[in-house]
């Protein structure tokens, strides 16, 4: 069994992993500790991320491929080091390596996410990609049993929630073409290279989906939670060719995605208060209706 999943025992994992590829880890900052730790190399222009569940490793494997791909493809995305064979699997936990975009997190524009996903969404992608199809709800169901220190209550009305939106979901006619999608298309992952132009980053929820998907994140940041303006989302809409608003269906998809966002908050809520009150906030919102405009970016 792996060990507690802190600084200490994901940076003596990193040490490991990067003796291993021939990497000099000393000096080695953490940025985050989440579901991921990611370390930013002092030595070199590195990002090393070790991964806390060793159930991703089909998932890392296949991030890899398709970051290899996209670079074939001249898509501006993370990249992968040349000459480090990759993900590595280091005292239980699965490490991988990627090019720094640059020395600091700077996000890019909607509008440039836009121009990335109309381009993405072209592509034709390989077999050789092995991308699963994009099953919200098998997600949804693993990720709500999975959910520590939630209250018996909260989770059995968001598993109610899972199982009417399943039937509704069911029921949606998808307008745009199936195929690959990024899986998890936000202003999160789209950052600033130091060059200056924006690239796609987290490629590890690749898959085969309505395109939709890629789309509804930005609509109901705008629409729900007031996180971009009127403005940014018009340029979003100009910018990839399709507004999902005005699809039929957009309501059903947002509270699918929506519970899923919340669902991930819900691993948070043992280890951190802040985490607990966001996850309290929205669940008294998705009982009422009310106060998405309250919810915090997290």
């Amino acid at each position: 069994m792996a060990a507690e999943f802190t600084a200490e025992t994901t940076g003596a994992v990193v040490k490991e992993a990067c003796r291993t590829v021939g990497l000099d880890a000393s000096g080695a900052e953490l940025l985050r500790l989440g579901s991921n730790a990611v370390y930013r190399l002092s030595k070199s222009p590195i990002i090393v991320r070790v991964a806390r569940d060793l159930d991703v490793l089909e998932d890392m494997e296949r991030a890899v491929r398709v970051a290899r791909w996209l670079e074939a493809e001249d898509l501006p995305a993370t990249r992968v080091p040349t000459g480090i064979t990759q993900p590595l699997v280091v005292g239980g936990r699965v490490v991988s390596f990627w090019e720094s975009v640059q020395e600091h997190e700077e996000y890019a524009t909607v509008g440039e996410l836009a121009d990335l996903l109309r381009r993405l969404h072209w592509l034709e992608e390989p077999e050789s990609l092995r991308l699963p199809y994009f099953d919200p709800f098998a997600n949804l169901s693993a990720s709500l049993r999975r959910m520590d220190g939630v209250t018996e209550e909260d989770r059995t009305f968001l598993e109610d929630r899972a199982a009417k939106l399943h039937k509704d979901y069911d029921r949606l006619d998808f307008v745009l073409p199936f195929g690959m999608i990024h899986g998890d298309a936000s202003i999160g992952n789209v950052l600033r290279h130091r060059d200056g132009h924006a690239v796609l980053i987290d490629l590890d929820g690749f898959a085969l989906a309505p395109r939709e998907w890629d789309l509804i994140q930005t609509a109901m940041f705008y629409d729900r939670y007031g996180w971009h303006t009127k403005a940014e989302y018009a340029e979003f809409v100009h910018r990839y060719g399709f507004d999902l608003m005005n699809w039929p269906g957009y309501e059903t998809l947002a509270d699918v995605r929506e519970l899923m966002m919340v669902s991930w908050l819900g691993h948070q809520v043992a280890g951190s208060e802040r985490s607990a009150a966001e996850f309290a906030r929205r669940v008294r919102s998705l009982r009422t209706g009310e106060g998405r405009d309250e919810w915090g970016p997290f």
